[in-house]
């Protein structure tokens, strides 16, 4: 049986990426609609930890992993490495006297413990004693009832974690209220819309990247371009001087650089680079997240029998979230980025022969399994193929950012 693990940034007050949920499913399709917690728990956990590599999929960070009654009851977190996990307890246990033993055990042993969509209950005391962080469901709690539980915890050491905070507004609603952790997609969204211009700076890069990614591409022009910004002329004769060429000789000027990479890894390698200038003020899971989102297409394209242009799928979902980056409209960026109709079309509209891919990938990310199985075989891949792209897509962005 294959998994399917999404994973979702939890960010601490800075935004700074804190860990992962690992999220989970048995299959894509409704093959497996009553797939148990249980199997799909352990299925999670072998492959994590023994096939995959648990950093692989964290890259160091913590990862918070569901355990269900039984699998608490019978201690098998206890099984896995202690660092860097945080075993959630599921909001519909039954906190009888076999669980909080069992629970009492394991944070003896030294595991941290969170209460994943904690509404409070009298029979809950045992556990939240236990806890070192308490998740709330920003989507499900009224404000007034969170506000409630956030005074009854005040001078506890339990951290509070908001969940599906997906706006700045909620974000900063629940910063003032004493939250220290933040899950949900609110760094991928625009903070302002109306009246914000697009600095000059950005402007530059915004130039540099359609010229790239023009048809008729003029190295000429994309020389002068890239001269003009002293970052990413840096990296670019860094990158072409690296052991991953084994040059004899070191390139030192851009227009050989440009030449040697030819047409397609330069257009990749400007468009990467540019998007994380673009959105050097942000989240780096913004960038990772782009990333992801163009690795995820781009494999996607590879292996679908539809035909699709696959370096304007690499292209739509780098630039999917790019008008977080520059908090702006989608449709203001792309008149400044000489982008194919498809992408645009994709990307403004969403409409036209790409945009399923990227509903994909998007549906994937959070965990919308039953939108993804929606849409699989309008991209026509083969479904036991994608767990390998979405990692491979995770491990290729983990290593460009780092």
């Amino acid at each position: 049986m294959k998994v399917y693990v999404a994973r979702q940034p939890i960010f601490k007050k800075n935004k700074k990426l804190y860990g992962y949920e690992l999220l989970f499913r048995g299959g894509m399709s409704n093959a497996f609609p009553d797939i148990d917690g249980d199997t799909a728990t352990s299925k999670l956990l072998s492959n994590s930890y023994f096939n995959i590599g648990i950093d692989q999929l964290t890259g160091g960070k913590m990862a918070f992993i569901n355990f269900t009654q039984d699998l608490l009851v019978r201690k098998i977190p206890m099984m896995f490495p202690i660092e860097n996990m945080m075993v959630e307890i599921l909001e519909d246990v039954n906190p009888n006297k076999e669980l909080v033993n069992a629970c009492l055990d394991i944070f003896k042993a030294g595991y941290a413990i969170a209460l994943d969509d904690f509404v409070f209950k009298d029979e809950l005391k045992p556990l939240i004693k236990l806890a070192q962080i308490i998740k709330i469901d920003f989507m499900l709690s009224p404000i007034e009832e969170i506000k409630r539980l956030v005074n009854m915890l005040k001078g506890s050491k339990i951290k509070l974690l908001a969940e599906k905070i997906e706006t700045y507004d909620e974000f900063e609603t629940a910063l003032s209220m004493g939250f220290t952790y933040f899950q949900g997609y609110f760094f991928s969204k625009p903070e302002i819309i109306s009246g914000k211009e697009i600095t000059p700076s950005k402007i530059t890069l915004l130039q540099i990247v359609g010229e790239a990614n023009k048809k008729d591409c003029n190295f000429d022009k994309l020389e002068k371009l890239i001269n003009r910004d002293v970052s990413i002329s840096y990296k670019l004769l860094r990158y072409i001087n690296s052991a991953f060429f084994k040059r004899a000789c070191e390139i030192s000027t851009i227009k050989h650089a440009i030449v040697l990479l030819g047409e397609n890894e330069i257009k990749r390698f400007i468009s990467l680079v540019t998007t994380a200038e673009l959105a050097s003020d942000k989240p780096d899971e913004l960038v990772r997240t782009s990333i992801i989102r163009a690795r995820f297409c781009e494999l996607l394209g590879l292996n679908s029998s539809n035909g699709t242009d696959v370096s304007e799928l690499f292209l739509m979902g780098l630039f999917s979230l790019i008008d977080a980056m520059l908090d702006n409209t989608m449709e203001s960026i792309m008149k400044n980025l000489p982008l194919s109709k498809n992408i645009k079309q994709a990307l403004i509209e969403a409409k036209g022969g790409l945009v399923d891919y990227l509903r994909f990938v998007s549906y994937y990310e959070t965990a919308n399994w039953d939108q993804c199985g929606s849409i699989i075989a309008k991209i026509r891949v083969d479904e036991d193929k994608i767990p390998e792209f979405y990692q491979d897509a995770v491990n290729w962005a983990d290593s460009y950012i780092n």
